[in-house]
């Protein structure tokens, strides 16, 4: 049976390829997509998403709107990596589809209330919020959760928007404190994994080769690698958000620890920071799978295979 699973996200670029490969896993059913804002504002987000829902031919997904900005704190986005739209770098037809009626946080409660407990891993690859304020609500909801699998957070790697801060974590420090702490299964796939992911321009223009699917992509690595160049001095682009949709369909492909992972909330010099105790020395009880390698060969194979299968889908 396919894995039931619920992507959380903010598109952004490199969601988007995420969104895109589970779409095109038959080993993955995704129930729905709930969208909270981060890399750009809400209405971008969910906007963003109806688009990629109907560019994977996949208009019958329910798209549903959840929190427009932190627990409490002020908003930051990215726009200066995945521009004004979050999918800078392609222009894609406005969405037709509507979003789904309600709001994220309630779809997210009542799925793991309806679905047997245990049989629906939650996926967020944006700021945790939406998560955070599901476990606040309804916390019964937290042991029905098979497993989450989320990007963010670094260690080795440290910060990307702060010295020592990723810019998921960094958004909502506060909800990403929550939902280390409530005890649910929790696999990180941080900086430190996801900067081994880097795009090539050979994969690049295999991905323009394709159809409708794999040129969006190739246009927005495109757009997305020119500020992990300017910024890193690195030959491509981290493909951040699709490891955690690898993970589900090879794990093979990664290495990590099972530690305790802790979020800064208060430091002056350190909001945001997850404190990965990859020595174990802090002597806290481990709540985290904290991944730090990645077979890229397999990675990109992986994606390359899967990204094929959705354009002759789609056509």
């Amino acid at each position: 049976m396919a894995r039931k699973i619920i992507i959380d996200t903010d598109p952004g670029q490199d969601d988007a390829v995420a969104i895109l490969l589970a779409l095109a896993s038959p080993e993955l059913e995704v129930l729905g997509l709930t969208v909270v804002a981060g890399n750009v504002p809400l209405p971008h987000t969910e906007r963003n998403a109806r688009m990629l829902c109907e560019l994977a031919g996949r208009p019958d997904l329910p798209v549903y709107a959840g929190a427009d900005a932190p627990l409490s704190r002020k908003l930051v986005t990215a726009e200066h990596v995945h521009g004004k739209t979050g999918l800078d770098g392609v222009t894609l037809p406005p969405p037709t589809m509507s979003i789904a009626p309600g709001h994220a946080v309630d779809f997210l409660i009542e799925t793991l209330r309806r679905e047997p407990a245990g049989s629906v891993t939650l996926v967020p690859i944006g700021p945790l919020t939406n998560i955070a304020l599901a476990f606040q609500r309804a916390p019964d909801i937290i042991t029905r959760v098979q497993e989450i699998v989320l990007m963010g957070g670094a260690y080795f790697e440290v910060g990307n928007v702060t010295p020592t801060a990723e810019f998921n974590i960094y958004v909502d420090p506060e909800a990403a404190k929550l939902v280390f702490a409530a005890g649910a299964p929790i696999t990180v796939m941080p900086l430190d994994v996801t900067h081994k992911a880097l795009t090539s321009r050979a994969w690049v223009e295999e991905m323009r080769a394709m159809g409708r699917v794999g040129q969006a992509i190739a246009s927005w690595t495109d757009f997305f690698e020119r500020y992990d160049r300017e910024k890193y001095g690195s030959h491509g682009a981290p493909l951040h958000d699709p490891c955690t949709i690898a993970w589900l369909l090879e794990p093979r492909l990664f290495t990590g620890r099972y530690i305790n992972v802790e979020i800064e909330t208060q430091g002056e010099y350190t909001l945001g920071m997850t404190v990965a105790d990859w020595w174990r020395v802090s002597g806290r009880p481990a709540n985290a799978t904290f991944i730090r390698e990645v077979d890229a060969e397999g990675f990109f194979a992986l994606l390359t295979r899967r990204i094929g299968t959705l354009d002759r889908q789609v056509g």
